[in-house]
């Protein structure tokens, strides 16, 4: 008996996921590569390929691929390019030219948080929701926006970009490199800036004092803020600050149901999750209050990339 499934590809600056997936999210194979982000585009697939098709040979079950979904920085879901991604030293690359080339099959493409968010729907916590707002806290800070089921491209693909909404005009500097980006302040590294502006303007005894700013990561910043650490508690309410009012503004536009956290930051748990909804209900305009909710993300961390993907291919396969 054949199962029908979607491959499902992240790719990140560093390593690319991929997994075959089935109609209810159950994940058949996963495997993690090296991108080699220094190679071509095509250098990665032909790897990637090599790798699935020895893994299907070792598979019990006959497994058909239907669809291809790939979720990628700078990914854009109407030409299925990526368009100069950030840490991959790649300009514009024809991605489903390149999975032709081993795959004769629908292929989908769009970022990594739109497929977060298409993979929350179909297999998460969003499961029946039509209009919601998913939040990427981790090396950087994507969203998805879905509004009446589908997904918000825009005109040109690349709609959606909460990360980079100004928060705090001529700001820290941004990756992107613009000042007062979301993301200087609510990403993994922007936690720790704060940290490190808190410790300068303050004698409050902390333990992060003992730990280099340079090493510092946000799991340590949770950890000290569990054990009290003033500092610590103080980093995660600022960033909630940041995340309150940004999330209160696109509720304006978008009026969603819930607001959806995943990744390494929305792991700080009622650190987190608490002081944003207060700062939300502060800065919402009065017709949305005590309407929106604030939920962590259903996928599980390990394999969230794998089943947005997949559930992008779903998507498009039964558009």
């Amino acid at each position: 008996m054949q199962i029908e499934v979607s491959l499902g590809i992240d790719i990140g600056g560093t390593n690319t996921k991929f997994g075959l997936v089935d109609h209810q999210g159950k994940v058949y194979v996963y495997n993690t590569i090296d991108t080699k982000a220094e190679q071509a585009a095509e250098k990665l697939f032909q790897r990637l390929f090599i790798n699935l098709n020895r893994l299907l040979n070792q598979h019990p079950d006959e497994l058909q691929i239907r669809a291809v979904g790939i979720g990628a920085p700078n990914a854009n879901h109407y030409t299925g390019r990526l368009e100069y991604p950030p840490n991959l030293s790649w300009d514009i690359v024809d991605l489903p030219e390149i999975v032709h080339d081993h795959l004769d099959l629908p292929v989908a493409v769009t970022n990594d948080a739109n497929a977060a968010a298409l993979g929350e729907m179909v297999f998460g916590n969003a499961k029946g929701m039509k209009n919601f707002i998913l939040i990427t806290l981790g090396t950087g800070v994507g969203s998805g926006i879905i509004v009446n089921g589908e997904l918000v491209y825009g005109h040109d693909g690349f709609a959606g970009e909460m990360g980079h909404v100004i928060v705090e005009r001529n700001g820290r500097k941004c990756g992107c490199g613009r000042l007062g980006c979301l993301e200087a302040y609510t990403s993994a590294s922007g936690v720790v800036r704060t940290v490190k502006t808190l410790l300068a303007d303050s004698d409050k005894p902390s333990e992060l004092r003992d730990i280099p700013i340079d090493t510092m990561t946000a799991h340590q910043i949770y950890n000290a803020a569990k054990n009290g650490d003033t500092i610590g508690i103080e980093a995660f309410d600022t960033t909630a600050r940041y995340l309150g009012e940004a999330m209160a503004d696109a509720a304006a536009y978008f009026s969603p149901e819930a607001f959806f956290l995943a990744g390494g930051v929305a792991q700080a748990g009622e650190f987190i999750f608490e002081p944003i909804k207060r700062y939300l209900e502060a800065n919402l305009f009065g017709i949305f209050k005590n309407k929106i909710k604030i939920l962590p993300s259903g996928l599980p961390i390990n394999n969230s990339a794998i089943l947005g993907a997949s559930a992008l291919a779903w998507h498009e396969l039964e558009a």
